[in-house]
Protein backbone atom coordinates (compact mmCIF):
# COMPACT_ATOMS: atom_id res chain seq x y z
CA UNK A 1 0.00 0.00 0.00
CA UNK A 2 2.57 2.52 0.82
CA UNK A 3 5.31 1.44 -1.01
CA UNK A 4 7.28 4.28 -3.03
CA UNK A 5 4.98 6.78 -1.53
CA UNK A 6 6.53 10.34 -0.56
CA UNK A 7 5.25 12.56 2.20
CA UNK A 8 6.09 16.04 3.35
CA UNK A 9 6.54 16.64 6.76
CA UNK A 10 6.74 20.00 8.12
CA UNK A 11 8.76 21.16 11.72
CA UNK A 12 10.39 18.03 11.45
CA UNK A 13 12.65 18.72 14.04
CA UNK A 14 10.91 18.03 17.08
CA UNK A 15 7.53 16.83 18.80
CA UNK A 16 4.77 15.94 16.55
CA UNK A 17 6.74 16.48 12.82
CA UNK A 18 9.40 14.38 14.43
CA UNK A 19 6.99 11.51 15.60
CA UNK A 20 5.11 11.62 12.66
CA UNK A 21 8.30 10.91 10.81
CA UNK A 22 9.11 8.12 12.29
CA UNK A 23 5.93 6.45 12.25
CA UNK A 24 6.01 6.78 8.33
CA UNK A 25 9.13 5.64 7.73
CA UNK A 26 8.30 2.58 9.53
CA UNK A 27 5.68 2.25 7.27
CA UNK A 28 8.43 1.89 3.93
CA UNK A 29 7.13 5.56 2.96
CA UNK A 30 9.79 7.74 1.54
CA UNK A 31 10.22 11.33 3.01
CA UNK A 32 10.81 14.95 2.83
CA UNK A 33 11.46 16.52 6.27
CA UNK A 34 11.24 20.51 6.82
CA UNK A 35 12.28 22.70 9.58
CA UNK A 36 14.60 25.60 10.38
CA UNK A 37 16.98 23.54 12.51
CA UNK A 38 19.24 21.50 9.71
CA UNK A 39 21.48 19.51 12.08
CA UNK A 40 18.77 18.13 13.63
CA UNK A 41 16.89 17.29 10.04
CA UNK A 42 21.14 16.01 9.17
CA UNK A 43 20.51 13.67 12.18
CA UNK A 44 16.45 11.91 11.94
CA UNK A 45 17.78 11.68 8.09
CA UNK A 46 20.40 9.45 8.94
CA UNK A 47 18.40 7.48 11.75
CA UNK A 48 15.30 6.84 9.12
CA UNK A 49 17.46 5.74 6.42
CA UNK A 50 19.70 3.64 8.57
CA UNK A 51 16.77 2.00 10.46
CA UNK A 52 14.11 1.90 7.95
CA UNK A 53 15.64 1.24 4.54
CA UNK A 54 13.75 4.59 2.87
CA UNK A 55 15.30 7.51 1.37
CA UNK A 56 15.01 10.59 3.12
CA UNK A 57 15.21 14.55 1.52
CA UNK A 58 15.83 17.41 3.79
CA UNK A 59 15.17 20.97 2.88
CA UNK A 60 15.80 23.83 5.65
CA UNK A 61 14.50 26.85 5.35
CA UNK A 62 11.83 29.61 6.74
CA UNK A 63 8.25 28.37 6.12
CA UNK A 64 7.08 31.79 7.31
CA UNK A 65 8.93 33.18 3.76
CA UNK A 66 7.06 32.37 0.51
CA UNK A 67 10.34 32.97 -1.56
CA UNK A 68 12.24 31.16 1.01
CA UNK A 69 9.65 27.72 0.40
CA UNK A 70 9.17 28.26 -3.27
CA UNK A 71 13.19 27.88 -3.55
CA UNK A 72 13.37 24.80 -0.96
CA UNK A 73 10.52 23.08 -3.15
CA UNK A 74 12.42 24.28 -6.63
CA UNK A 75 15.44 22.39 -5.30
CA UNK A 76 13.59 18.81 -5.61
CA UNK A 77 13.20 17.07 -8.71
CA UNK A 78 9.75 16.47 -10.33
CA UNK A 79 9.59 12.76 -9.40
CA UNK A 80 9.95 13.73 -5.18
CA UNK A 81 7.28 17.02 -5.71
CA UNK A 82 4.90 14.02 -7.04
CA UNK A 83 3.28 14.14 -3.03
CA UNK A 84 1.09 11.52 -1.82
CA UNK A 85 1.01 12.57 1.94
CA UNK A 86 1.29 16.64 2.85
CA UNK A 87 1.55 16.88 7.04
CA UNK A 88 1.31 20.78 8.04
CA UNK A 89 2.36 20.14 11.37
CA UNK A 90 4.49 23.50 11.27
CA UNK A 91 3.37 25.87 13.94
CA UNK A 92 3.89 27.38 17.38
CA UNK A 93 2.51 29.63 20.32
CA UNK A 94 4.69 32.48 21.40
CA UNK A 95 3.70 34.04 24.77
CA UNK A 96 0.71 33.98 26.85
CA UNK A 97 -0.70 37.59 27.56
CA UNK A 98 -3.59 38.98 27.79
CA UNK A 99 -4.46 41.10 24.33
CA UNK A 100 -4.05 44.37 26.13
CA UNK A 101 -0.43 43.32 26.87
CA UNK A 102 0.38 41.22 23.81
CA UNK A 103 3.71 41.23 22.05
CA UNK A 104 3.24 42.42 18.23
CA UNK A 105 6.39 40.25 17.67
CA UNK A 106 4.67 37.38 19.09
CA UNK A 107 1.71 38.17 17.05
CA UNK A 108 3.07 38.06 14.00
CA UNK A 109 5.11 35.15 14.38
CA UNK A 110 1.95 33.14 15.22
CA UNK A 111 0.47 34.50 11.99
CA UNK A 112 3.30 34.13 10.14
CA UNK A 113 3.86 30.66 10.80
CA UNK A 114 0.91 28.87 11.99
CA UNK A 115 -1.23 30.10 8.60
CA UNK A 116 1.17 31.49 6.20
CA UNK A 117 3.16 29.09 6.51
CA UNK A 118 0.46 26.43 6.22
CA UNK A 119 -0.70 28.34 3.15
CA UNK A 120 2.99 28.70 1.39
CA UNK A 121 3.93 24.58 1.63
CA UNK A 122 -0.07 23.81 0.30
CA UNK A 123 0.14 26.56 -2.52
CA UNK A 124 2.87 24.76 -3.94
CA UNK A 125 1.83 21.05 -3.43
CA UNK A 126 -1.78 21.25 -3.98
CA UNK A 127 -1.06 22.14 -8.12
CA UNK A 128 0.84 18.60 -8.19
CA UNK A 129 -2.05 17.09 -6.03
CA UNK A 130 -5.00 18.40 -8.06
CA UNK A 131 -3.42 17.38 -11.43
CA UNK A 132 -2.42 13.56 -10.46
CA UNK A 133 -5.78 13.45 -8.79
CA UNK A 134 -4.90 12.27 -5.84
CA UNK A 135 -3.14 12.78 -2.52
CA UNK A 136 -4.09 13.92 1.57
CA UNK A 137 -3.52 16.60 3.40
CA UNK A 138 -3.41 16.81 7.45
CA UNK A 139 -3.59 20.11 8.89
CA UNK A 140 -2.82 19.90 12.67
CA UNK A 141 -4.98 21.84 13.96
CA UNK A 142 -5.71 22.33 18.07
CA UNK A 143 -8.56 22.47 20.84
CA UNK A 144 -7.44 26.22 20.29
CA UNK A 145 -8.85 26.19 16.86
CA UNK A 146 -12.59 24.97 18.66
CA UNK A 147 -12.50 26.94 21.81
CA UNK A 148 -10.92 30.46 22.75
CA UNK A 149 -8.94 30.44 26.15
CA UNK A 150 -7.99 33.19 28.26
CA UNK A 151 -4.58 35.08 26.96
CA UNK A 152 -4.71 32.96 23.90
CA UNK A 153 -6.43 34.76 21.86
CA UNK A 154 -4.01 35.48 19.13
CA UNK A 155 -2.48 32.30 19.02
CA UNK A 156 -6.36 30.57 19.04
CA UNK A 157 -7.12 32.94 16.12
CA UNK A 158 -4.22 31.60 14.34
CA UNK A 159 -5.77 27.87 14.51
CA UNK A 160 -9.47 28.68 13.97
CA UNK A 161 -8.23 29.89 10.64
CA UNK A 162 -6.67 26.80 10.56
CA UNK A 163 -9.27 25.42 11.07
CA UNK A 164 -11.29 27.31 8.50
CA UNK A 165 -8.65 26.79 5.77
CA UNK A 166 -8.58 22.80 6.16
CA UNK A 167 -12.64 23.23 5.84
CA UNK A 168 -12.12 25.39 2.39
CA UNK A 169 -9.25 23.09 1.19
CA UNK A 170 -11.63 20.20 2.14
CA UNK A 171 -14.34 21.44 -0.51
CA UNK A 172 -11.48 22.80 -3.06
CA UNK A 173 -9.75 19.92 -3.58
CA UNK A 174 -13.10 17.43 -3.28
CA UNK A 175 -13.01 17.36 -7.30
CA UNK A 176 -9.67 16.17 -7.63
CA UNK A 177 -9.62 13.44 -5.25
CA UNK A 178 -7.90 14.87 -2.92
CA UNK A 179 -8.21 14.31 0.56
CA UNK A 180 -8.09 16.78 3.29
CA UNK A 181 -8.21 16.09 7.26
CA UNK A 182 -8.07 18.25 10.02
CA UNK A 183 -6.01 16.42 13.36
CA UNK A 184 -7.05 18.77 16.54
CA UNK A 185 -5.00 17.56 19.70
CA UNK A 186 -5.57 18.62 23.58
CA UNK A 187 -2.21 19.18 25.61
CA UNK A 188 0.65 17.57 24.13
CA UNK A 189 3.88 17.33 25.85
CA UNK A 190 6.35 18.17 23.05
CA UNK A 191 8.52 21.50 23.17
CA UNK A 192 5.54 23.53 22.51
CA UNK A 193 5.48 25.16 25.74
CA UNK A 194 8.93 25.77 25.82
CA UNK A 195 8.20 27.46 22.95
CA UNK A 196 5.72 29.61 24.18
CA UNK A 197 7.62 30.35 27.29
CA UNK A 198 10.63 31.58 25.98
CA UNK A 199 12.68 28.48 26.94
CA UNK A 200 11.15 28.81 30.63
CA UNK A 201 11.72 24.77 31.42
CA UNK A 202 10.06 25.21 34.60
CA UNK A 203 7.06 27.41 33.68
CA UNK A 204 6.66 24.84 30.73
CA UNK A 205 6.83 21.80 33.04
CA UNK A 206 3.85 22.84 35.33
CA UNK A 207 1.59 22.79 32.44
CA UNK A 208 1.13 19.39 32.40
CA UNK A 209 2.09 18.80 36.30
CA UNK A 210 -0.41 16.80 37.92
CA UNK A 211 -1.95 15.35 34.86
CA UNK A 212 -0.23 12.46 32.13
CA UNK A 213 -1.11 14.59 28.73
CA UNK A 214 -0.40 13.65 25.08
CA UNK A 215 2.95 12.34 23.42
CA UNK A 216 3.88 13.16 20.00
CA UNK A 217 3.91 9.67 19.34
CA UNK A 218 -0.25 9.62 20.13
CA UNK A 219 -1.03 11.95 17.29
CA UNK A 220 1.73 10.03 14.98
CA UNK A 221 -0.03 7.03 15.26
CA UNK A 222 -3.34 9.39 14.64
CA UNK A 223 -2.08 10.76 11.69
CA UNK A 224 -1.05 7.23 10.49
CA UNK A 225 -4.44 6.10 11.18
CA UNK A 226 -6.10 8.85 9.22
CA UNK A 227 -3.86 8.29 6.11
CA UNK A 228 -4.18 4.43 6.53
CA UNK A 229 -8.25 4.29 5.61
CA UNK A 230 -9.23 2.98 2.52
CA UNK A 231 -9.57 4.85 -0.52
CA UNK A 232 -12.82 5.80 -0.15
CA UNK A 233 -13.10 6.83 3.01
CA UNK A 234 -11.82 10.50 4.41
CA UNK A 235 -11.86 11.28 7.99
CA UNK A 236 -12.46 15.19 8.13
CA UNK A 237 -11.55 16.28 11.36
CA UNK A 238 -10.37 14.36 14.83
CA UNK A 239 -10.21 16.24 18.25
CA UNK A 240 -7.98 14.54 20.33
CA UNK A 241 -7.19 15.60 24.26
CA UNK A 242 -5.72 13.82 27.41
CA UNK A 243 -8.11 11.37 29.17
CA UNK A 244 -8.02 14.64 31.98
CA UNK A 245 -8.99 17.05 29.48
CA UNK A 246 -11.82 17.81 28.66
CA UNK A 247 -11.70 21.01 26.72
CA UNK A 248 -9.25 24.05 26.89
CA UNK A 249 -10.91 24.79 30.38
CA UNK A 250 -11.49 21.53 32.00
CA UNK A 251 -8.46 20.00 33.22
CA UNK A 252 -8.00 17.45 35.91
CA UNK A 253 -4.93 17.48 38.20
CA UNK A 254 -3.81 15.17 40.36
Amino acid sequence: MTQNKIALVTGATAGIGEATAQILAEQGINLIITGRRDEKLQKLKSSLEKNHKIVVKTLSFDIRSYEETEKAWNSLDKKWQTIDYLINNAGLAAGLDYIHEGSLEDWNQMIDTNIKGLLNISRLVLPVMAERKTGHVINIGSIAGKETYEKGGVYCATKHAVEAITKGMRIDMLQHGVKVTSVCPGMVETEFSLVRYKGDEERAKNVYKGLTPLTAEDIADTIWFVLSRPAHVCINDILIMPTAQASSGYVVRK
